[in-house]
């Protein structure tokens, strides 16, 4: 069974804040007092993974995203247009 592209990037890019997040917190204790400035750091760091190493599973969810996109529209088009030949019959 294949996972929707984008849930894969979404559990990457969750992976690439929480683990350092708690490499953060339990390896640095001055982080325990200050958890804002360790959440901050994590997201820098996440930030960053992500940049680096997310590129494919981040096109899959685009891709993903504009194909849905794309067919709305083209069902859109279709609806009007089935109403712009029904307002010229009548």
């Amino acid at each position: 069974m294949k996972l929707p592209p984008l849930l894969v990037y979404t559990v990457l890019r969750l992976l690439a804040f929480l683990v350092p997040l708690a490499i953060l917190w339990f390896f640095f204790p001055i982080f325990r007092e200050f958890w804002w400035l360790a959440a901050i750091f994590a997201a820098l760091i996440g930030t960053s993974i992500s940049l680096l190493f997310l590129r494919a599973p981040l096109s899959g969810a685009s891709a993903e995203l504009h194909e849905r996109r794309s067919a709305r529209a083209a069902d859109r088009q279709r609806d009007e247009d089935a109403e712009d030949e029904a307002a010229d019959r009548a």
